[in-house]
């Protein structure tokens, strides 16, 4: 019962925390104090203040308005990172774990080789090949992704074809489809929900680190590895640009954790 109230209590947090990150990021596609582009030669690397509450950074650029900006690019990026890796790994793991034999030696074994190498290797890889950019990024990660899913999908429709309720449907004469996609699949919702919340929580990570090698969102446009990434040169002139950058990693990848503890 204490593990049950300690497991609610955070996942209570988890949720004020990533209400407010999405909040500051929502309020950033209708309102910015200034432009996240606009430079200002006359108020470079100026402190937090009145004018500028998270301060300007050597261009003179508004750190609160870039960082509205940033973070809504890299939740752009994590969304649709992780939305490719459950999609395409749901759809592998499903028919791997449903009709195992050849179809799922061959996929598991590639599935394997992927996830054999370190992901942000592969995703550099990847990146060097096809050049970087925020979209390039997004199916790079996206293909990287891929694996963790399938493997976790697959391990639960190997267990639930065997469930009373999946044969009852194959009696009645429910079709493969049906019962993988109508059947088995609404069964995988609470280890598929933990999936995504730690994806998703990865994929921030691997985008804000990708963006700190300049490999994934390009100037002029922000993202919170961009900035950090730019901010290292001005760290002890500047620390404001640093800091509140990689205070929106910490509290999206905090946040996640603690709803992914219920």
């Amino acid at each position: 019962m204490k593990n049950k109230k300690i497991n609610n209590l955070n996942f209570k947090i988890g949720i004020a925390i990533i209400s407010f990150v999405l909040l500051f990021i929502i309020t950033g596609l209708f309102y910015t104090p200034y432009d996240p582009n606009a430079m200002d030669g006359t108020a470079k690397n100026m402190a937090p203040g009145f004018s500028h509450p998270f301060g300007t950074d050597n261009f003179g650029r508004d750190v609160l308005s870039r960082v509205m900006e940033g973070g809504r690019t890299t939740f752009f990026v994590a969304v649709l990172t992780v939305a490719i890796g459950a999609v395409f790994g749901t759809l592998i793991g499903a028919f791997t774990g449903y009709y195992g034999g050849w179809l799922d030696e061959i996929l598991m074994r590639i599935n394997d080789g992927l996830a054999s190498f370190p992901s942000i290797l592969l995703a550099l890889i990847v990146v060097s090949l096809i050049g970087p950019g925020k979209y390039n990024v997004i199916i790079a990660l996206g293909v990287i992704f891929i694996p963790s899913f399938a493997r976790v999908i697959r391990s639960e429709y190997i267990t639930l074809k065997e469930r009373d309720f999946v044969k009852n449907a194959k009696l009645m004469g429910a079709s493969d489809l049906r019962i993988m996609f109508v059947h088995i699949l609404p069964n995988t919702k609470a280890i598929l929900l933990s999936s995504l919340t730690i994806g998703f929580n990865n994929a921030v990570l691997a985008e804000a680190g990708m963006s700190y090698l300049q490999l994934g969102v390009q100037p002029p446009d922000p993202s919170l590895g961009r900035m950090l990434s730019e901010a290292q040169s001005y760290l002890f002139m500047s620390p404001w640009c640093a800091i509140f950058p990689g205070i929106m990693i910490v509290l999206s990848v905090i946040g996640f954790s603690l709803i992914n503890e219920r």
